[in-house]
């Protein structure tokens, strides 16, 4: 039995929410599961992620594979870098700083990744009046001209 670790909708109509479960991969999406082993909200800001680490880590070893949508899930949780480490064979106090680190490198990047919106946003802006100003300018520039064409014709 080839099983998949896979999202099963539930849920409102437009307001969906995920379970992220073991299946056997011949049964339909929201059809008969193995265990359910996690959450996935895409409408909070930010987004929901509850998984529960053990049992994923159970079903990736016994050979279960991840969907491309839970794979990534499961990479924003740092669980696949954790299986990736305990196959390598590492110390749990190694594998415990190396994932601190990741951790930190994740948040850095959430600030620049942040900061970097901010930046986009203040300059879209400073175009739109910019648009504007050319617009008025312009504006400015053929109404003088039409009165100078009215004045010459009188």
């Amino acid at each position: 039995m080839a099983v998949k670790l896979r999202l099963r909708r539930m849920g409102k109509k437009k307001q969906p929410i995920y379970k992220v479960v073991a299946a056997d991969s011949r049964s339909p999406r929201d059809g008969k599961f193995l265990e359910a082993i996690g959450l996935y909200n895409p409408l909070t800001d930010p987004h929901t992620v509850e998984i529960k680490e053990d049992r994923a880590m159970y079903w990736l070893n016994v050979g279960a594979q991840p969907t491309f949508t839970v794979k990534s899930l499961l990479k924003q949780k740092g669980l696949l870098l954790k299986r990736e480490l305990l196959l390598k064979g590492l110390p749990e106090e190694r594998i415990a700083v190396e994932l601190e680190n990741w951790g930190r490198l994740r948040e850095a990047k959430a600030k620049s990744g942040a900061s970097k919106k901010k930046k986009s946003a203040v300059k879209k802006e400073s175009q739109e009046t910019g648009k504007e100003e050319i617009e008025n300018s312009t504006a400015e520039v053929k109404g003088a001209a039409s009165e100078d064409t009215s004045s010459g014709e009188k």
